[in-house]
């Protein structure tokens, strides 16, 4: 037996965590150090970094093998494969029977210990010889026959003398002293079961929630038990079928569990009147309240006993017949107002996962699109997911029926459906508590219908108290500084709505229900109210990214299609400076759905003409152009322009704006001469009517420079861009988008010119600041990261920007889709930086298949296609499959002559790979004659030029 203390890492699934606990009580009793996440981590924590310390610095792991710790897309599934492949030594101990199949292959052929179906004493020893297996004794052993001395270490099933001490490194048959601040567990699925039991069944069919589980059993066990927690949130959220799952799991580990009905405070007594007579302590004539007092003085001399006091609303009348001591008692409400009285806690929906898990378990036909999209439309409330798949299991009612009478008879569908272990169904529980709340609350209520209207997203208590004195639908005196507050707690207080310092929210289900229940005069005037609400929340200029919060926290309302915002006239320039700022912050997919829909709408009801309407369009031609489709937004932008031009004239703003982006989107089809002289022409109008440090004109500026860069004029862009960038920064600020965007641009041409150096230190400060500033994953964000690796890789470091690219590529293949532009510009140049660093295969893998995506998405004939057709040919030079690079070769120069001239840098690059290709395959002199006038050729290096 091993004679020194060790170090632990216990590693579990969130259903056994009470084998966990009794685990590492005993290893601790013996001297052990025992990692457990539940002990030893908090709230917040990093779960990565946590479990790579607790791996590193453990002497071995320790793995509680079950069937839910094998379950798919679970955290241990991480947890063992980290195990497996950081340490040496892994201790299985199987607490239930399992089979090869039942295990990953790479742990199936691991020797484990079986804790299951043992007597604690005979599970301790299994532990004690799981722990110690392998190690060498420090002094001999004693004779077998002997007979143990004082002293010796008890052997299994024994329990030390008064006064003996476990030695280090052992792990002892029973302890008997409990450690610091933890009572001594049980043995999980021991014959000890609780010797007062009055809870219904389990419930078969509950999933998820092991997070919830896992946080509730760590605060029942830390704080003082004197303090009784209180789960709380919306009807339906599942607190309930929570507290019942708790008792039955952790059931072994109490001698009194009991279930109370507290709905009605009044019946308490009665019902603790059963438990004191369950435990011989109720007296025949004593009398409710005075065997209920019985039984809590009681109960606070004893410990192991678990209270539930189930759907208690009101702490004032619940407090006194809270019971006191080393037990525990745990309260479900709707009510989060429990200070004073009990910790609270509050139970949110599900998380998407468990959605998708319960979902499939009852309606196993459900595929995971199908499931995310069910729980999406049923924000993820367990009632409603348990009542759609009671109606979708039993057959008749498909699933697209359902999502569809979940719109149009919304009441009805959320009355339906078997819902095992809870009270009503959705539209029931909404309704019931409305009609509680709407004599004594007419102004809870009414808030609560207009709100309706509006998404499910929280919503800001500002907006509502600077727009009191508009609204015509809320009763009472409209200059009352507390309305807000006076009306939202009773929703909170009946679960209607989650309340925060500076926002509420009401569930989605709730508004449908709301909303199916208006009155037809009602609708009318809380759909004005909901108008005026949101066009007076707006928060400003939607291109300053100090007001990207509001208008993150705004736009989710305004694009709610139960209000039809785009039939709100009031609403019209909130809508477009909200298209605006999506566009802005990189929300490029959102941005043009809301810009087509309301294109569509007002070109329908206002005409194409309308100033409104073509802004609309300027907005979706702008996002259609981020999404990478060039040629659709030249055709929108095209058109735009066309109406501009004559109903505003050619030097209104209005009009000189499309011009620019008509500009724009030339460029990006590689139509640089055309775009060349409508940036000209643009700027100079601009200059003339809105002068040199107009953002208007400076925007201009930019797009010029860029575009004299693309064709090959990198000193008069490097001009234009410091004069645009010290333009910015004089009348926008250092850190404005627009001047991160013009830093960019002089940083590229800089590093076009050869001077690596400055243009790294520009990249780095600007990447620094868009990350601060926009976040990591903007588009601007990773075009200035992606730039920052070109220069990394051109000064030599190529495994720091091989590290960079391949992030950006991830983020963008994420936020972008894998065949933008961008991404592909991220793929073209991981290729490249593989390549140079010997990967070749993977190499030409990349190259090849970005070269496919390039000619499908963006043409045989773009530039970007070209570049990647020319790092292909590269790749098939260093494999020596030289005839079919210069045949590839040949054609990309041809291309490239043909739309950029000879004189384009791509074009000379073409040229001089062919040659080199050429010279390889022993033509020399038709290579010399291909470099013609050049003085210089280079030796064969097959690297790329890139942008």
């Amino acid at each position: 037996m091993t004679d020194h203390a060790q170090q632990f890492f216990i590693s579990y699934a969130g259903t056994d965590r009470a084998w966990a606990e009794w685990v590492g009580w005993h290893l601790e009793q013996a001297g052990h150090r025992v990692i457990l996440d539940v002990w030893d981590w908090r709230t917040g924590d990093n779960l990565v970094q946590r479990m790579d310390e607790a791996l590193e610095g453990a002497d071995a792991v320790i793995a509680l093998f079950s069937t839910s710790y094998f379950e798919d897309e679970r955290w241990t599934t991480e947890e063992w494969t980290a195990a497996v492949a950081h340490r040496d030594r892994l201790i299985p101990l199987a607490l239930e029977p399992l089979t090869t199949s039942d295990l990953p292959r790479v742990l199936a052929a691991k020797l484990r210990k079986n804790l299951h179906g043992l007597e604690e004493a005979a599970a301790l020893t299994a532990l004690r010889e799981a722990v110690n297996s392998g190690s060498r004794p420090s002094a001999p052993p004693p004779f077998p026959g002997s007979v143990p001395s004082a002293g010796a270490l008890p052997t299994a099933g024994t329990v030390p003398t008064a006064g003996t001490v476990p030695t280090a490194g052992t792990v002892p048959a029973a302890a008997p002293v409990p450690a610091a601040g933890r009572s001594k567990p049980r043995l999980p699925g021991s014959a000890e079961e609780p010797r007062v039991w009055g809870v219904r069944r389990r419930n078969p069919d509950f999933a998820g929630r092991e997070t919830e589980i896992a946080r509730l059993r760590e605060s029942l066990l830390k704080e003082s038990k004197a303090v009784p927690q209180a789960l709380h949130g919306m009807g339906g959220v599942g607190k309930t079928q929570l507290a019942l799952e708790y008792a039955h799991r952790f059931a072994d580990q109490y001698d009194v569990v009991w279930w109370i009905d507290a709905e009605q405070p009044d019946e308490i007594p009665v019902h603790y009147t059963e438990l004191a007579n369950r435990l011989g302590l109720a007296k025949p004539d004593a009398g409710a309240e005075a065997n209920a007092r019985a039984l809590l003085s009681h109960l606070g001399t004893r410990e192991r006993w678990l209270l539930i006091l189930d759907n208690a609303e009101d702490p004032a009348q619940v407090e006194p017949w809270l019971a006191q001591g080393p037990g525990h008692t745990l309260i479900t409400s709707r009510n989060p107002n429990w200070a004073g009285t009990a910790r609270a806690t509050p139970l949110n929906v599900f998380t998407r996962t468990d959605s998708l898990t319960y979902l499939q378990g009852r309606a196993g036909s459900m595929d995971d699109e199908q499931a995310d999209t069910l729980a999406a439309d049923l924000g993820d409330l367990p009632l409603a997911l348990a009542q759609a798949a009671g109606v979708i299991a039993n057959g008749g009612v498909s699933l697209d029926l359902y999502h569809q009478l979940l719109v149009t008879n919304t009441t009805q569908i959320l009355e339906k459906g078997d819902a095992p272990g809870y009270p009503a169904p959705v539209a029931a529980t909404v309704t019931i508590a409305v009609d509680r709340l709407t004599d004594r609350h007419p102004d809870s209520v009414a808030l609560l219908r207009l709100v309706a209207l509006l998404g499910p997203e929280p919503i800001r208590n500002t907006w509502l108290e600077s727009v009191r004195p508009r609204l015509t639908t809320i009763p009472g005196a409209p200059d009352d500084p507390m309305w807000l507050h006076e009306a939202l707690s009773p929703l909170s207080r009946y679960g209607l709505a989650r309340t925060e310092p500076q926002s509420f929210q009401i569930h989605r289900l709730t508004q449908a229900v709301l909303r199916d229940q208006f009155l037809p005069d009602q609708s009318a005037a809380m759909r004005k109210d909901a108008t005026a609400l949101l066009s007076a929340a707006n928060p400003g200029d939607p291109q300053s990214p100090d007001n990207w919060p509001g208008w993150a926290a705004l736009t989710p309302h305004l694009t709610a299609h139960h209000l039809a915002p785009t039939e709100q006239p009031e609403l019209r320039p909130t809508l477009l400076d909200a298209a605006h700022y999506l566009i802005r912050s990189g929300q490029t997919r959102t941005a043009r759905d809301l810009a087509a829909t309301a294109h569509t709408a007002w070109a329908t009801t206002m005409g194409e003409d309308h100033p409104d309407t073509l802004t609309s369009a300027q907005f979706l031609g702008h996002a259609t152009a981020d999404l990478g489709e060039h040629a659709e937004a030249r055709r929108i932008i095209e058109d735009t322009l066309t109406r501009r031009r004559r109903t505003l004239g050619d030097d209104h703003p209005d009009t000189l704006q499309s011009a620019n982006d008509l500009a724009s989107a030339l460029h990006n089809l590689s139509e640089h001469a055309e775009s060349r002289r409508m940036d000209e022409d643009t700027l100079a109008r601009r200059r003339r009517t809105l002068g040199d440090n107009h953002p208007n004109t400076l925007q201009s500026a930019h797009n010029l420079a860029a575009t004299l860069q693309s064709l090959g004029e990198h000193t008069e862009a490097r001009r234009m861009d410091e004069d645009t960038l010290a333009r910015r920064r004089r009348t926008l600020g250092d850190n404005h988008p627009h001047t991160l965007a013009s830093a960019h641009n002089l940083a590229a041409v800089l590093h076009t010119l050869g001077e690596h150096t400055e243009a790294r230190r520009i990249k780095g400060d600007t990447l620094a600041r868009m990350r601060r500033t926009l976040g990591d994953d903007h588009p601007h964000t990773l075009r200035s990261a992606h730039s920052l690796a070109v220069t990394l890789h051109d000064l030599g470091e190529h495994a720091e920007s091989r590290r960079i690219i391949e992030e950006t590529l991830i983020r963008r293949r994420r936020t972008l889709g894998h065949d933008h532009p961008d991404t592909l510009q991220s793929a073209n140049d991981l290729g490249s930086a593989l390549h140079d660093l010997g990967e070749h295969a993977e190499s030409r893998r990349i190259i090849e298949e970005t070269l496919i995506r390039r000619r499908r998405t963006l043409g045989h004939d773009h530039p970007d296609t070209l570049r990647s057709a020319h790092n292909y040919a590269i790749t098939l030079c260093n494999l020596r499959q030289y005839r079919a690079a210069a045949e590839l070769l040949e054609d990309v120069r041809n291309r490239q002559r043909r739309t950029l001239g000879d004189n384009h840098p791509d074009t000379a690059n073409a040229t001089q790979s062919l040659a080199n290709a050429l010279t390889a395959l022993g033509r020399p002199f038709e290579a010399q004659r291909l470099l013609g006038s050049q003085k210089h050729q280079k030796k064969s290096r097959f690297r790329r030029k890139r942008r």
